[in-house]
């Protein structure tokens, strides 16, 4: 779903990423705001794209999470938003203060939640998480009129019990209201305009994958309003301009574009994964675990259903083929929970210890859903390497070892199905953002799958983002292949080989 900040070096800070110039050079003082917002954390970025290369400047960082709210697990989407406007305006003060322009404003954040707005355009209440189990009771009753087979035929979308079309079959009453998932929700406010960007749309599960349109046969399969979703906007188009009293505010032009990128922040990474090859797979490695490959056709066979491979659109049409893994929210929550006991390990340290321990420790399996609630994370790990028969010690490191291990092994297994499900073998596998910097983790992916891993670059997001503005700005031209090589020229990669037998 997104991103963390778990990894093995401190986050990356603001800084230059040097590259061999675009084909279509950057306008003098031309800059773009990416909005960047992952399930903790979020950040507002400035990029500027030039003959040099690109750079990325970090001007606002904010926590996110979950909170406990009128009866559920909820997005604090006023804090959110406000703290998205405290950003914007840190960006034009940026901007101001070198002489330069903000061009336009990208909003990429995780899939699947959504806000519902009003005819007046008012959020009716803090949107739900998806962490929140309430979906969980409607899959029975959405699988009675719409059954599995004929939901993955058309939309090719992964079972996950908390998709959007479960979530919102849980709604009491949708008359009048319209779904704005989370980053066009954030739009919508900027501009006044209701879009959904297509990226995001194929998360929900009313998506038809082959024609690229709304599924609207299952919109009224389960009884829910034809135009529940505004209409889809592909990455590059424009959404609208600020609102006046926005621009006011964060002291931006009300000419200012909001521009329509790869708003599921896996989309926008994997639009910056820095490859030239054509078989690569890929690994978008934070809160979750986005694993699989890049297509040009989705595969909605019954094998990839049973296997449970999503079909999710990418920018220019492309199908990110894969599998929502868990990811290192394993850690990140191990961390919460020692930090509350006291423990405060520092996260290389821990990482360079768990290495030293020997291969063939205990595992766990990162997907069940018996993890993704937060809770006491250690307990829950080692009860569930219980389950299998097997002992886990009470022991950060052991425990920090486990979840790598874990996480390889099911890298390696959701890769060899990838290429076997869609016929296509895969010669490099490429580990971009927070997990990128992990350096265990990355050499056991190496190990695990037996093939090289490229791991870099930890900002791909935030760099996807920033160059699918600057195409639709006329500052790049050329297709996927032409942001890759930027990328490949602008990011210090580090490249692992296998050096261990198989986990």
């Amino acid at each position: 779903m997104s991103k963390t900040a778990a990894q093995d070096t401190a986050p990356a800070t603001a800084g230059a990423v040097s590259a061999a110039g675009p084909s279509g050079q950057a306008s003098a003082g031309s800059v773009f705001a990416a909005v960047d917002i992952g399930a903790s954390s979020g950040r507002v970025i400035l990029g500027r794209v030039s003959g040099p290369g690109v750079e990325l400047e970090v001007v606002h960082r904010f926590p996110n999470g979950v909170v406990e709210l009128d009866g559920g697990l909820r997005w604090d989407f006023d804090a959110l938003f406000a703290e998205v406007l405290t950003g914007l305006a840190a960006a034009a003060t940026a901007a101001a203060a070198k002489n330069e322009t903000i061009t336009s404003i990208g909003i990429d954040t995780w899939a699947v939640d959504y806000g519902l707005v009003d005819a007046k355009g008012e959020l009716t209440a803090q949107p739900y998480s998806y962490r929140d189990d309430r979906s969980r009771a409607a899959v029975a009753p959405v699988h009675e009129k719409l059954d599995g087979a004929r939901l993955y035929g058309t939309t090719g979308l992964q079972f996950l019990q908390f998709n959007t079309l479960y979530q919102l079959a849980t709604e009491p009453d949708l008359d009048g209201l319209q779904a704005l998932l989370i980053p066009d929700l954030i739009a919508f406010l900027l501009t006044g305009q209701r879009r959904t960007e297509s990226t995001n749309a194929s998360t929900t599960g009313l998506f038809d994958a082959v024609a690229g349109e709304w599924a609207t046969e299952f919109l009224s399969a389960l009884g829910l309003p034809k135009k529940l979703f505004p209409p889809l906007i592909e990455p590059c188009e424009t959404v609208g301009t600020l609102l006046p009293e926005v621009a006011s505010r964060v002291g931006l032009p009300a000419g200012t574009k909001v521009v329509a990128v790869g708003s599921h922040d896996t989309a926008s990474a994997v639009a910056a994964v820095p490859a030239q090859e054509n078989n690569f797979a890929y690994i978008s490695s934070g809160t979750w675990s986005l694993v699989g490959l890049e297509l040009k056709h989705p595969v909605l066979t019954e094998a990839s259903r049973a296997a449970n491979f999503t079909n999710e659109r990418g920018v220019d049409g492309t199908i990110r083929y894969l599998r929502n893994m868990g990811g290192l929210w394993l850690l990140s929550e191990c961390q919460r929970t020692w930090t509350a006991e006291g423990f405060t390990p520092e996260l290389g340290a821990l990482l360079t210890a768990a290495a030293a321990l020997p291969s063939g420790g205990p595992q766990i399996n990162p997907d069940d859903p018996y993890f993704i609630a937060p809770d006491n994370m250690p307990d829950r790990i080692r009860s569930a390497v219980r389950r299998t028969g097997d002992l886990l010690a009470d022991d950060p490191t052991a425990i920090t070892r486990c979840i790598m291990d874990s996480l390889a092994t099911g890298y390696a297994r959701t890769i060899r199905d990838a290429e076997r499900l869609a016929d296509q073998a895969v010669d490099v596998v490429h580990v971009v953002g927070g997990g990128s910097q992990n350096r265990l983790l990355c050499q056991l992916t190496a190990d695990a799958t037996g093939k090289r891993v490229v791991a870099g670059p930890v900002e791909a997001t935030a760099l996807g983002n920033i160059l699918v503005q600057a195409r639709a700005a006329g500052q790049i031209t050329g297709g996927l292949r032409e942001l890759r090589r930027l990328v490949v020229n602008s990011h210090a990669l580090q490249t692992f080989t296998p050096q261990l037998a198989r986990l």
